[in-house]
């Protein structure tokens, strides 16, 4: 399970610490890819592979399966942790996340999310006074 809020610094070259309480679940093997709302995701092999297994049990003629499936599946990458415990986040994933200098990680149960300071901040403030958080609670399925 991930957990967590972590701001780390995104370098010239793409690369990115990747959090230390998320390293050893990420260390068999990981992918990156878009995200709602404008981040990004990181999977565990396993949990990205039970989305591949949900998108290939879909009808092909299900054309909004089909449509999300080629956003999630176009933009995934495979990642591996080097020495420093970094990975590159691809260019197409930080144009997509509006990654630049910095990033935010956010662990959410099965997948970790990958902001940007500015658009991490927006989703905050949806749910920044407790009577806003009590309407959000409401209008869920919770």
């Amino acid at each position: 399970m991930f957990t967590g809020e972590y701001r780390h610094t995104v370098d010239a070259k793409g690369r990115v610490a990747i959090p230390a309480k998320f390293r050893l679940q990420l260390a068999d093997g990981a992918f990156v890819t878009r995200w709602f709302d404008g981040c990004a995701a990181i999977f565990t092999r396993p949990a990205f592979e039970a989305i591949a297994s949900k998108f290939a049990n879909q009808p092909l003629a299900n054309e909004n399966a089909t449509s999300v499936s080629r956003f999630l599946f176009s933009s995934a990458f495979e990642i591996e942790q080097d020495g420093q415990g970094r990975m590159v986040l691809p260019l197409a994933i930080r144009e997509w996340a509006g990654l630049k200098t910095d990033a935010i990680f956010v662990g959410q149960w099965d997948r970790v999310e990958i902001w940007s300071p500015e658009k991490w901040a927006s989703t905050q403030a949806d749910v920044s006074t407790p009577e806003a958080l009590a309407s959000a609670v409401k209008n869920s399925a919770l």
